[in-house]
Formats: C-alpha cells, sequence, structure tokens
C-alpha cells in the first residue's frame, strides 16, 4: 500500500510542507511516484518517519536525527526502545503526583492543612511548566525550581532588586536599572544555555499564566522595566558611533518591537540546527523580518546602519543577552545576501 503526500500528513498529524521539508534536507524521502509526480510513501517510508517522530520527541534536532539514522546500527527496535523508556519516566512521574495527591487527601481527611496553600501551588505550578516544558527542559532548567541545580533563589534575589527599584519610582535609565538588567540577561543566557527557543516559551508561559506571575513576581510590567534598562544599556553604547539626529530616531524606536526578535531569533536558530540552506524561501522571508525589524530602528539612511554595523563589531557588548552568536549572525547575514538588488 502506498500512501500519497496529503494522505500520509493526515494521517500522521503532520503538515505537507513539514513533509516537503523532511524530503528537501534528505530525512525522509518517498519511495515512489505516481505518473502525475505524486509522492508515493511506502510502509518502509512510514517506519522511517516514524524513527524521525520519535527522535524529535527525544529533544534531537533534525540534523542529529539524520546522523542518528545514518547510522547502520541504528533500529526501530532501538528507537522504540528509547519511546518506552520516555514514557516509563512519564508514568513514574504521574505516579509520584498519584502519591503526593494521595498523601494530601489523607492529611485533608484528618484535619490537617499545615501548608496546604503553598503545597497546592507548588502543583498548580508543575502543572503549568508541563504545558510549556518537557521533562528534560525542567530538568535543565535551574531557574524554574525544579532541579538540584536550581538557580531560583539567586533570581528571586534579582526579582526583588529590580521591584525594590520600581517601588522607589528608580527610572529604568539609572545606571542601578542597567546594571540589574545586565545581571538579569546574563543569568538568562546561563540559565537557558544561551538558547532563545526556550526563553520564547518562558514568556509565553509567563505572559499567558497569571498565577506564575503572583508566584515569581515576574510581572509583564517587571518585564518591560528590566527590557528599558537593558536597551538603556546598548543605546549608551550606540551613542558614540551615532550623529545627534541619527540617535534621536534610533532612542525613539529602538524598544518600540522589542518582543517580536526573540521569537524570531528562535526560528532562525531552529533552522540552522535543522540544516535549512540559507537561500531557502523560509529563510529569506526571516531575514526580510530581520532587516524590517533592523529599519525600525536604524531607519533607511545605508550610511546610518552602516554605523550601526560598525559598533556590533567594535562593541561586542552590544550582543551580550541578545542570544545572538556569531554562526546565527553568520547564517542570517548570508541569507539576507540574497534579498540584495543584484546588477
Amino acid at each position: 500500500m502506498l500512501l500519497k503526500i496529503g494522505e500520509l500528513a493526515s494521517r500522521c498529524g503532520l503538515t505537507v510542507r513539514t513533509l516537503h521539508h523532511y524530503d528537501s534536507i534528505g530525512l525522509l524521502k518517498s519511495s515512489a511516484r505516481s505518473d502525475s509526480g505524486y509522492r508515493l510513501y511506502s510502509r518502509d517510508d512510514i517506519a522511517r518517519l516514524h524513527q524521525i517522530q520519535a527522535l524529535k520527541k527525544l529533544g534531537l534536532s533534525l540534523s542529529d536525527i539524520g546522523t542518528v539514522l545514518a547510522n547502520q546500527g541504528s533500529s526501530l527496535v532501538s528507537i522504540v526502545e528509547k519511546q518506552l523508556e520516555f514514557l516509563k519516566r512519564q508514568i513514574e512521574q504521574g505516579k509520584a503526583l498519584y502519591d503526593r495527591l494521595s498523601e494530601l487527601q489523607a492529611k485533608l481527611m484528618h484535619g490537617e492543612e499545615p501548608g496546604f496553600a503553598d503545597w497546592l501551588t507548588t502543583l498548580e505550578m508543575m502543572t503549568m511548566y508541563d504545558k510549556y516544558f518537557s521533562t528534560d527542559e525542567l530538568n535543565n532548567l535551574p531557574l524554574l525550581d525544579v532541579g538540584e541545580n536550581s538557580t531560583a533563589p539567586e533570581w528571586n534575589e534579582l526579582i526583588k532588586s529590580v521591584r525594590k527599584l520600581m517601588v522607589a519610582g528608580v527610572p529604568a535609565e539609572s545606571i542601578e536599572a542597567q546594571a540589574l538588567s545586565k545581571r538579569w540577561m546574563t543569568m538568562l543566557v546561563r540559565d537557558t544555555n544561551g538558547d532563545p527557543r526556550l526563553v520564547v516559551r518562558l514568556n509565553a508561559m509567563h505572559y499567558g499564566e497569571p498565577a506564575i506571575q503572583t508566584n515569581t513576581g515576574v510581572t509583564e510590567e517587571v518585564v518591560d522595566y528590566v527590557q528599558h534598562a537593558f536597551a538603556e544599556s546598548k543605546l549608551a553604547i550606540y551613542e558614540k558611533y551615532l550623529e545627534p539626529s541619527e540617535f534621536e530616531f534610533m532612542r525613539e524606536n529602538y524598544g518600540k518591537r522589542s518582543r517580536e526578535w526573540p521569537p524570531l531569533i528562535a526560528e532562525i536558530r531552529q533552522h540552522m540546527e535543522d540544516g535549512t540552506a540559507e537561500n531557502d524561501p523560509h529563510i529569506l522571508r526571516l531575514a526580510q523580518r530581520w532587516l524590517e525589524l533592523f529599519r525600525s530602528y536604524a531607519g533607511d539612511n545605508p550610511q546610518t546602519q552602516a554605523k550601526i554595523r560598525a559598533a556590533h563589531e567594535k562593541e561586542p557588548e552590544l550582543m551580550e543577552g541578545t542570544f545572538v552568536d556569531g554562526p546565527l549572525l553568520a547564517y542570517i547575514r548570508m541569507a539576507m545576501s540574497g534579498l540584495l538588488p543584484t546588477s
């Protein structure tokens, strides 16, 4: 039995575009073509797709999956075994939660209530975290206070310091606020291993879960204050390279679209790790969005833009806390070169 690409996509819950992408990077090629040229997938193709999706579920990038599947020692048996191990961990975690709920029930039945509110909040937080992060990610995100290497106390102290400045009416432009914002971003990069995709999910979690904002103290107002202060620390560097009129435009517009950068950087990072070519239409669209955001605060004057790029080359501090590293910058610049008009 052979399935057309649309049928396979529908049956396995993927998009046709995803299957096209797997084909373009050599991860999943159809075994045959119909007389009309449609891709046709066989039983072996579907088994390979199962391996791809299983490995992706375990957190591997598409490039790593390709390496694993190219290894002759890799087999469907070993992939299924890994899936079973993953599900076993989930069952164990569910059992642990069941035991804790049973313990709570027993205490309540005996009229014991010490710590009930705090414990119930902890359960609520665990449930919320599970919406946004896998178990492995939770265990490797020390700022979420769920692992042995938790940095939550350090974050609690920093959040209190930021809120203290806000309550005292200290402006985000102040040296004190800028120092705390730099520390904030440095810790965020450290505790997410510099992965912008985790930052996007952290932001989605904090913006979408009022209970987490209450528990952590990281409200939208706190985030906006930190981002404003962090932007001020960057503007102080840019000012050295720009004329007053150029800097005035930058100051007016620099932070207006700051929330659009993390998801864009995260999407580019994913494509880079998946091995998507720099001239791929998806990457070219992302490069266009990058240029649009850049021009939103740099303006359209090529000379001003050149000054800002020169500042980036001479001032490494400008890239600190941005989740943009050398490889990603080189990758997106290659894509941007494809957008330049040819003579």
